[in-house]
């Protein structure tokens, strides 16, 4: 059994840089776990993973797009994505000092 204290694990973001600071949380059985900890205004452009995922909005706000739709994600708001699914997430310029995202890649891999 593995326990995680999350968002308390999350990274801090730096406000100066583009992109969200990242930290691999887990690499486990079926999932890998990474947190995202964005400031207001950055953000992760289009891109796509390789394995289905989950993500879920832990602290703050966060805008997910996936093609024309666009959702606010406040804590507590899931959202599942088969592979190759092109999408983005954007941090507010209104948002808290710190939003912090969850994702579990489901990648199937065994591990030991």
């Amino acid at each position: 059994m593995t326990v995680l204290s999350v968002p308390e694990t999350a990274p801090t973001p730096d406000p100066s840089r583009p992109r969200p600071a990242v930290a691999r949380l887990l690499q486990g059985d079926g999932a890998n776990l990474i947190t995202f900890a964005f400031a207001p205004g950055q953000n992760m452009p289009d891109h796509r993973s390789a394995h289905p995922i989950t993500v879920q909005c832990l602290e703050g706000e966060l805008d997910f797009t996936c093609g024309e739709e666009t959702v606010r994600m406040a804590p507590g708001t899931v959202i599942h994505l088969r592979e190759q699914v092109t999408h983005r997430v954007d941090c507010p310029d209104d948002a808290p000092a710190r939003s912090v995202l969850l994702l579990t890649m489901l990648t199937g891999e065994r591990h030991g």
